[in-house]
C-alpha cells in the first residue's frame, strides 16, 4: 500500500466522513450529479412534468403534457468558444425550450450567464433556412442555494415588459428564478404545490415532515425514491461526495480569503470592517461578505443593522 500524504489522508477522512451521513433521508437534493439523475432521466420524466408544471404553466397558460429531453451540450460558433453543458434541457410538449439550471456557488455571474445560456438555446431552436416565426419559446429555470435577486419571496420570473405600461413583449424570454434560501417554512398540508417542492429542495424538515411531504405528493415521492436508487448506486454516490467536497473546498477557500481581508483590514484601522465581516460569517452569509468588502455603501448599512 502506497504512504498517503498528509493532505491526501485528509481528504479522504472526509470523504469517509461524507458518506457515512449519506442515507436516504440525509442528502442535498441540489447536488447537481443528484439532481440529473432524478430529473434528467427519461425514464422519470414525470417528476420532471410535475416539477416544471409547479414553476412554469401558469405563465405559459396550459399545463405541460408531455416532454423530451434534449442534448445538455450547446456546441459552440467558433472553434475557439467555450462549449457550454446544461444541467436538464427538455422541449415541452407545445413546443417551448427549457433548460433547468441548479447552481450551488453563487459565483457572482448568475444573471448574464442564465442570458447567456437563454440566448443560445433561442438561436438554436431557429431550423436552417427558418424563418423568424419558426423561433421557439425559451424558458430558463434557475435553481440556486443562494440569494441574488431584491424581492424576498423564494421564486420571481422575469421577462421583457414595457416600463411605463408594463405590457409584455412576448414569452419567448422567461427567467424563473428559485432561491432556495428563502424558502420560509411552514405545515406540509398548507403548502401549495410550488411550495413543496421548494420545501424539497430546501431540505429543512425533520423526519416526520419529510414523511408527510413524501405522503401528500407522489412525484415527491418519487422523486425520494430515485434519490435511494442513487445512492445504491457506487459510481452514483461516489460522484455525488466527490461533488459535495468540492463545494466544501470552495467554501473553505472562500472563508480563508475572508479572514485574509478581515486581518488587513483590521492593520489599516478598519476593525469595524474584521467585526463585520466576523458576524457575516458566523451568520453564513458570503455573498454579503463579499459585496461588504467592495461596497461602501452596503458596508454603511450593514454597520447601522449590525450596531457596529
Amino acid at each position: 500500500m502506497s504512504v498517503l500524504t498528509m493532505y491526501e489522508m485528509n481528504r479522504k477522512a472526509r470523504y469517509d466522513m461524507l458518506d457515512s451521513q449519506l442515507s436516504e433521508h440525509n442528502f442535498n437534493p441540489m447536488n447537481d450529479v443528484l439532481f440529473k439523475f432524478v430529473f434528467g432521466k427519461p425514464e422519470r420524466k414525470q417528476i420532471t412534468m410535475d416539477f416544471l408544471n409547479a414553476v412554469v404553466s401558469e405563465d405559459l397558460g396550459h399545463p405541460i403534457c408531455d416532454i423530451v429531453f434534449a442534448p445538455t451540450e450547446l456546441i459552440p460558433d467558433r472553434y475557439d468558444e467555450k462549449l457550454s453543458r446544461l444541467d436538464v434541457a427538455c422541449t415541452l410538449d407545445k413546443g417551448e425550450q427549457v433548460d433547468i439550471e441548479v447552481q450551488v456557488i453563487n459565483q457572482k455571474n448568475m444573471q448574464r450567464r442564465t442570458l447567456c445560456y437563454w440566448a443560445r438555446m433561442y438561436l438554436m431552436s431557429l431550423p436552417p433556412g427558418g424563418d423568424y416565426k419558426d423561433v421557439k419559446p425559451c424558458i430558463m429555470v434557475n435553481l440556486l442555494r443562494f440569494n441574488i435577486l431584491p424581492q424576498e419571496e423564494a421564486h420571481s420570473l422575469w421577462s421583457v415588459y414595457n416600463k411605463q405600461t408594463d405590457d409584455r413583449l412576448n414569452k419567448d424570454l422567461v427567467l424563473h428564478f428559485l432561491e432556495i434560501p428563502k424558502f420560509v417554512k411552514m405545515p406540509v398540508s398548507h403548502m401549495t404545490k410550488m411550495e413543496r417542492w421548494l420545501a424539497f429542495f430546501a431540505n429543512k424538515l425533520n423526519a416526520e415532515e419529510k414523511g408527510e411531504l413524501i405522503m401528500s405528493d407522489a412525484a415527491i415521492h418519487d422523486a425520494m425514491k430515485a434519490a435511494r436508487e442513487f445512492m445504491q448506486n457506487t459510481a452514483e454516490r461516489r460522484a455525488y461526495i466527490n461533488r459535495e467536497m468540492a463545494i466544501i473546498d470552495y467554501n473553505t477557500n472562500t472563508r480563508e480569503a475572508f479572514e485574509k481581508g478581515e486581518e488587513k483590514g483590521i492593520k489599516k484601522g478598519e476593525k469595524r470592517l474584521g467585526t463585520l465581516i466576523q458576524y457575516l460569517m458566523d451568520e453564513h452569509k458570503l455573498d454579503d461578505a463579499r459585496r461588504a468588502v467592495q461596497d461602501e455603501a452596503f458596508r454603511n448599512e450593514l454597520y447601522n443593522k449590525y450596531g457596529i
